[in-house]
């Protein structure tokens, strides 16, 4: 990787629940990038292929193209030339290597954003969020709707045959409709929690 030494590199962190519109967002800030003609390079994790292999793409359909990758050393494996923008996709689900990669791109004069879920299904930080989330410049909290009240839904409910899911249960499922729904803190359920 290059560097590039200017004073525009920031960290930007998308984050919320499920459906809260976060890839909607991430989407609508490449776009703006794109029609800039500035460069830009959007990574998703491998294990993300809910609706395609080689595309980010939101529950409404809105998709862009990426770079599916197991960790930041893909990343780097595209980055030989720093691009005025890195976007990452479901970042919770990337060890704490990227959390380093996006601090040395933001140094280097890059803009990185990333999107992902700031809880995981328990209602607890999900894996490196807390550390990017504190080391961001900008955070955009969004909240999607309670499938149950209509409250503003900060977490995300995992269902497994109609019930919630078991505290137990393994923190990552990746899945849509079929297995989540948003809830707010009231409606939110975790059968086994300790209090």
């Amino acid at each position: 990787m290059d560097i590039r030494r200017t004073n525009d590199g920031w960290i930007e962190v998308i984050c919320g629940s499920m459906f809260a519109g976060k890839t909607e967002e991430l989407i609508r800030r490449i776009k703006r990038i794109e029609y800039a003609k500035k460069t830009i390079v959007v990574f998703k994790p491998i294990i993300d292929n809910r609706y395609a292999d080689l595309e980010v793409v939101s529950h409404s359909n809105e998709r862009v193209d990426a770079i599916p990758v197991n960790n930041a050393s893909d990343m780097m494996n595209y980055l030989k030339t720093l691009p005025y923008a890195v976007a990452i996709d479901e970042i919770q689900f990337f060890d704490k290597d990227v959390v380093n990669l996006c601090e040395r791109l933001a140094n280097s004069g890059v803009r990185v954003i990333c999107a992902g879920l700031d809880m995981d299904f328990r209602g607890e930080p999900f894996g490196i969020m807390p550390e990017i989330l504190s080391r961001a410049e900008f955070v955009t909290k969004l909240n999607a709707i309670c499938m149950v009240c209509g409250a503003p839904a900060t977490r995300t409910q995992r269902m497994i045959n109609g019930k919630p899911a078991f505290y137990e249960d393994p923190i990552i499922l990746v899945g849509a409709k079929e297995s989540y729904e948003a809830r707010c803190r009231f409606c939110h359920q975790v059968p086994h929690k300790a209090k």
